[in-house]
């Protein structure tokens, strides 16, 4: 299958200005960039950044995917290393939230196998979608990402008010059911872009009767992070991921990762909400501005 990939990959390769060979097109995509020393300092230090916030308040995409389009990398490959880059820090996150878990499992069986399935065909529907196609999406997927994340709370509190389900142990089968089928488009979203995923998760568990925020928390990094792995795996089978770009990513994410982990007691959340929220908004519009 993988030598398809590249097979079908080096039949639409297209040259476009300043020698960039990129696919327009809907099989995945191999390119051999280099990565100039410049670039290498910008791409560390976003990364570092977007660690740090997905260690306090989450939103490192918003911070890390741009980073990547403004070095010069397609879009799509921008979304499938940033993704690569920052899975770490969140399986890490999800092994220290684990202790926190107090969920049944077989509420957690069925949310698990929706979410590696959703966040692969979700990997499968960005490496099938067209660049140009991508690339025009890319404000939109911002937009909505940013405003998941500034209404989450908001999303989380409506579906909690909805709830009269307190204990999870004795969740019915038909709630188990409804709550899986909710958590595959999620996936699929999560897979794709997943920016925001986050409090749409949230807000799913709120609905199911769960009211400790930590334990909210760590169910929710752990449906992020299964969906992310499957994405990861399919990401890097068919040679999406730019891997020098990907390299200082991954460092500079698990510096900013520790970092907000020691520091995220001294934070102010709140004010860590509204600095993503303002850097999600900033990016929109410079991308909507750019593509027209």
């Amino acid at each position: 299958m993988r030598r398809a990939y590249a097979a079908a990959a080096r039949q639409i390769l297209a040259l476009r200005p300043g020698g960039v060979r990129i696919a327009f097109h809907t099989s995945p995509f191999l390119i051999n960039r280099g990565l100039h020393f410049t670039h290498a300092i910008l791409l560390f230090f976003a990364a570092a950044i977007a660690g740090t916030l997905n260690a306090i308040a989450g939103g490192g995409s918003f911070v890390s995917f741009p980073a990547l389009l403004f070095t010069g990398v397609p879009a799509v490959q921008a979304n499938a290393t940033s993704t690569v880059a920052l899975w770490p820090g969140l399986a890490a996150s999800t092994v220290v939230y684990l202790k926190r878990l107090d969920a049944p499992v077989r509420l957690l069986l069925p949310l698990l196998i929706t979410s590696i399935a959703g966040g692969w065909v979700g990997a499968l529907l960005l490496l099938h979608t067209p660049q140009r196609t991508f690339v025009h999406l890319v404000p939109w997927l911002l937009l909505s990402g940013t405003l998941l994340f500034a209404f989450g709370n908001q999303i989380r509190a409506i579906a909690g008010r909805a709830s009269a389900v307190e204990d999870l142990h004795q969740l019915s089968w038909v709630a188990i059911a409804v709550s899986s089928a909710v958590q595959i488009p999620v996936a699929i979203y999560g897979g794709y872009f997943g920016a925001g995923i986050g409090f749409v998760i949230l807000g799913m568990l709120a609905a199911l009767g769960m009211r400790d925020i930590l334990a909210m928390g760590a169910l929710r990094t752990l449906l992020a992070a299964a969906s992310n792995v499957s994405a990861v795996v399919t990401f890097i089978w068919a040679g999406a991921v730019l891997w020098p770009q990907c390299g200082v990513m991954l460092a500079g994410a698990l510096t900013g990762g520790w970092f907000g982990a020691h520091f995220t007691q001294k934070a102010d959340p709140k004010k860590m909400r509204y600095a993503v929220i303002a850097v999600g908004l900033a990016m929109s519009a410079y991308f909507f501005i750019r593509g027209h």
